[in-house]
C-alpha cells in the first residue's frame, strides 16, 4: 500500500502477521501453563502406585481418570519423547530448527515487508510459500514427517501404558476431578467473560 506521497506503508504486514503472532503468543501461554500445571513427578513415578488392571474395561478407566489427573505431565512427557527423537537424528532436528527459525524470522520478529529480486511479497503470499516449502521438506525431502508422527505414536503408548498401571484411587482426594480432556489445560488461562447480572422489575 502507498500513501498520497508515494511512501510504501507496513499495513498489510500489520494486518496478517498478527494472527500468527497470536498463536505464537498462545503457544508460549499454553507451555508456561502445562509447567505450572504439571503434578510432582515423584507422584508420577510413585512405586507404590502401581497395580497390574484386573480387565479391559479396569484399563480404560484408569487411562480416563490419569489422564485427567497427570495431563500436564502427559503433555510434557510426549514433548520430551519427540524432542529425543529429533536429536537421535540429527538432520532431522537441523530441518526443524530451520524451519522453526525461517518462520519466527518471517511472522514475528521481521517488521518490514518482504523484498526478493526487486519483488514485494505480500504476507498471504509469504505464508504460502512458506506452507510449501514446510510442507516439502517435512515430507518430501527428509524423514522429519515420519519421524514426528513416530515419536508421537510411541509418546502415546507410552502415556497409555503408564495411565493404565498407575492406580488411581489415591489421586482424588483432596480435589475434585477436571471434567476436561487430555489437552483441556492449554485454554484454562483464557479469561471467561463476566456474568452481569439483570434485575427484574
Amino acid at each position: 500500500m502507498t500513501t498520497s506521497a508515494g511512501v510504501l506503508t507496513d499495513a498489510p504486514l500489520q494486518a496478517t502477521t498478527p494472527g500468527i503472532r497470536g498463536l505464537w503468543s498462545r503457544f508460549s501461554e499454553a507451555s508456561h501453563s502445562a509447567v505450572a500445571q504439571q503434578r510432582p513427578w515423584a507422584e508420577v513415578f510413585d512405586r507404590h502406585g502401581f497395580g497390574k488392571p484386573d480387565s479391559l474395561a479396569e484399563a480404560s478407566s484408569r487411562i480416563r481418570k490419569n489422564v485427567t489427573y497427570f495431563r500436564a505431565n502427559y503433555f510434557i512427557s510426549l514433548l520430551g519423547v519427540i524432542v529425543l527423537s529429533l536429536i537421535w537424528h540429527p538432520m532431522s532436528l537441523f530441518a526443524i530448527a530451520f524451519l522453526l527459525a525461517a518462520w519466527a524470522f518471517l511472522f514475528v520478529y521481521r517488521s518490514e515487508p518482504l523484498v526478493l529480486f526487486n519483488r514485494t511479497f505480500s504476507e498471504k503470499e509469504v505464508l504460502a510459500l512458506m506452507s510449501v516449502i514446510t510442507v516439502v521438506v517435512v515430507f518430501l525431502l527428509t524423514d522429519v514427517g515420519s519421524l514426528l508422527m513416530s515419536a508421537v505414536m510411541f509418546g502415546f503408548l507410552i502415556v497409555c501404558a503408564h495411565a493404565a498401571f498407575r492406580v488411581p484411587d489415591d489421586l482424588f482426594l483432596d480435589e475434585q476431578p477436571s471434567s476436561g480432556g487430555f489437552l483441556s489445560f492449554l485454554g484454562e488461562n483464557v479469561p471467561k467473560p463476566a456474568t452481569i447480572p439483570v434485575s427484574r422489575v
